[in-house]
């Protein structure tokens, strides 16, 4: 239960660290919009658009980053818990080990597909948002 608790904890100081992230590229994008109305040179205007694009191209990676390495720490914690806990668990009762194993590895496969989702959404982030 613990572990749970530690999992859920880690996954809303994920979603917070990506709102605190992803308000100031929002908020960033509008200004850089703003400024570049108002330039009044079209070769000042060019320059300010790439420069903003690329800024808000580096947050997005930062973003990404951040959420995928995240979503890998709380993996690799929550599979070496579970694997741990089935080493003892067999340990304590080899005649138990097949149904150790089969509930291990449907909860290795659960905490995987978490991560490959924060995969996708660190991918989708980059080339979408």
């Amino acid at each position: 239960m613990k572990t749970l608790n530690k999992i859920m904890i880690m996954v809303a100081m994920a979603a917070l660290l990506a709102g605190i992230v992803f308000v100031p590229v929002k908020v960033k994008a509008a200004e850089d919009e703003e400024t570049q109305v108002t330039t009044e040179a079209a070769g000042s205007a060019e320059i300010a658009e790439i420069s903003s694009q690329g800024s808000i191209l580096s947050s997005k990676a930062y973003a990404a980053a951040i959420a995928i390495g995240l979503a890998a720490l709380g993996g690799t914690i929550a599979m070496g818990l579970a694997v741990a806990k089935a080493a003892e668990g067999v340990a304590r009762q080899p005649e138990a080990t097949s149904k150790i194993q089969t509930v291990m590895m449907l909860g290795l496969v659960f905490v995987e597909t978490v991560v490959i989702y924060a995969l996708i959404i660190a991918v989708l982030v980059i080339f979408v948002l």
